[in-house]
């Protein structure tokens, strides 16, 4: 087991990506806390995972909340001891033409997906630096590295977290910690479903066609991300034994970027 009686904490990790890494980690032997801002979905993920002899808990987050986040590593350190990995996976997508988009929206998703990569670090740090080791794993996405329409909160967001990943790797070399970040491209979750019809109304084209030629175009064999491809990344990651790969950023979009 890669992740023997590590303490990891996942964001967002009730359902979809996070649920998928959680479930990993679990099945590699970690100690999986689902933070999540559905306490009751969490609990339930949280309990499958023990249902299935994995050793996991559920603590209510809003990631944009300095106390609630305080708060659940609190929880998660009172019961296990330490964090050994930090998931930073929460987020949300919001889409509209720039010039349309309202301020109170684009506040909204850049607090979710920078103020809570920043919390929930700020808050995991201390424990990681205290016993000299620690993986710090927040989710990008393609759009840090590209750009596309109607997304500029989301893509500046993305961008951002691969700045912090940087500075954590660097502050945290000395204490034994390391940062990266990983770059989905569409994996079909409710968030891309939800994208879906919004960009067609957008776009005055069919839903097929946003899958097709907006979604999908540049991948190289037409075919979605799957959660189960970036759970492996995060397991990578989170098992990697040195500081090798520190402050770099890994892209699993089946070709659509290529570095």
């Amino acid at each position: 087991m890669q992740l023997k009686d590590k303490v990891a904490i996942v964001t967002g990790s009730a359902s979809g990506i996070g649920k998928a890494i959680a479930t990993l980690y679990a099945k590699e032997g970690a100690r999986v806390v689902i933070a999540d801002l559905n306490k009751e979905a969490a609990e339930v993920t949280a309990k499958a995972l023990r249902d299935a002899g994995g050793q996991a808990m559920s603590v209510a987050m809003d990631v944009t909340d300095e106390t609630a986040v305080n708060a659940g590593v609190a929880e998660a350190v009172k019961a296990w001891g330490t964090v050994d990995v930090l998931v930073s996976n929460a987020g949300i997508q919001i889409v509209h033409p720039l010039e349309e988009f309202p301020f109170a929206q684009w506040k909204k998703l850049l607090a979710i997906h920078l103020d809570g990569a920043f919390l929930t670090t700020k808050a995991c740090l201390p424990h990681m630096y205290q016993q000299g080791s620690g993986s710090v794993i927040y989710m990008g996405s393609v759009h840090s590295k590209e750009a596309s329409k109607l997304k500029a909160p989301y893509v500046t967001a993305k961008h951002g977290l691969i700045g912090l990943a940087k500075v954590v790797a660097k502050e945290g070399a000395a204490h034994g910690v390391r940062a990266n970040v990983i770059c989905p491209g569409f994996v079909r979750t409710p968030l891309v479903d939800k994208q879906i019809p919004e960009q067609a109304a957008e776009l005055h084209i069919s839903e097929a066609d946003v899958i097709k030629n907006v979604m999908l175009k540049d991948t190289v064999d037409g075919q979605f991300t799957t959660v189960d491809d970036i759970a492996r990344v995060a397991l990578f990651f989170a098992a990697f034994p040195t500081n090798a790969l520190t402050g770099q950023s890994l892209v699993a979009s089946h070709g659509w970027f290529m570095q």
